[in-house]
């Protein structure tokens, strides 16, 4: 079985995972895949007491709470974890049951737009997603992609937790020091994420494929979304102007906020990505001049240069 563990806060003790099994593949800065199989067999305890177990450790070391999906691979985990009220644990033992009269939108890996297009030829469930001809969903996706999502439907996924795999994101987020209401604030914040999370994909040379905004609330619950980038890039602007569309989206008006997160996804090398040239002056300027503050913080510290509205 394999366990799905979000963190609260943003923490992530690997430490007091390992000690359990060494088969963790973490998701900095508050997840991790981990792959109990083994201690099942070593504790003699099942998937849902190891985390039980889990928890109870991560309150009595460090403080922290967690919310933990179980479910026989990594897809099912996931899911469990999404779906699960913070801080409890929800098992996904039965594929079919867990996934059948669920929406097509809740499925991980679809998004809003393949979901509207999913729900147009009237698979709008899980389970209808499942029992379509493979030949519809290979004729409205593709061969290979409609194979793969009626893959996931059924509760199929062959990827295994890879321990100490390369980061395949990246994340930052910003703590207030008491519930804020301020729409400027919350955009300063995302401006320094965004800002942060772009100078550490550039100094290792990495771009990301989407942004996914996480923003926590007094009550301590959570809103994610994701938005995929027009094109793989680690450029400041670009993640600054989606962080900003994904806040405008959730229309917070008097939401009480106790912090933001954002994180960049589907990571690869910077040589492997194409950027798509433009006549604007005003972008290669931008970029330029973007080059040589890394340059000036990689020299003076990360405050050397600061945008004007974070300089206060």
């Amino acid at each position: 079985m394999i366990l799905y563990v979000r963190f609260t806060p943003e923490a992530l003790p690997l430490g007091l995972i390992e000690d359990l099994t060494p088969v963790v593949q973490a998701f900095p800065p508050d997840a991790a895949l981990i792959d109990v199989r083994g201690a099942q067999r070593y504790f003699g305890r099942s998937a849902p007491e190891i985390a039980a177990l889990l928890r109870v450790r991560a309150l009595a070391h460090h403080g922290l709470d967690c919310t933990i999906g179980v479910g026989p691979n990594p897809l099912l985990a996931r899911m469990a974890a999404r779906e699960a009220r913070p801080g409890t644990t929800l098992v996904a033992a039965d594929a079919v049951a867990f996934l059948a009269d669920r929406p097509a939108g809740a499925l991980y890996g679809v998004g809003p737009k393949l979901a509207g297009t999913l729900c147009s030829y009237g698979l709008d469930s899980i389970g209808r997603i499942a029992e379509a001809p493979p030949a519809t969903l290979q004729r409205i996706l593709g061969a290979r992609a409609g194979r793969e999502l009626q893959e996931r439907a059924r509760g199929i996924d062959r990827t295994q937790v890879v321990p100490n795999a390369a980061a395949r994101s990246v994340a930052a987020e910003r703590a207030f020091p008491r519930d804020e209401l301020d729409r400027e604030r919350h955009r300063r914040a995302l401006l320094s994420l965004a800002g942060e999370l772009g100078a550490r994909m550039r100094d290792d040379g990495q771009v990301c494929r989407s942004l996914t905004l996480t923003v926590r609330y007094a009550d301590r619950s959570t809103t994610t979304r994701t938005r995929t980038l027009r094109e793989p890039t680690a450029h400041s602007a670009a993640l600054t102007a989606t962080a900003y569309a994904i806040h405008e989206s959730l229309g917070l008006q008097r939401a009480r906020v106790r912090g933001l997160g954002l994180r960049a996804e589907g990571l690869t090398p910077v040589e492997h990505s194409a950027h798509q040239l433009t006549f604007d002056p005003a972008d290669e300027k931008a970029r330029r001049i973007e080059a040589v503050a890394d340059r000036a913080r990689a020299k003076f510290g990360p405050r050397a240069i600061l945008p004007g509205a974070l300089a206060a």
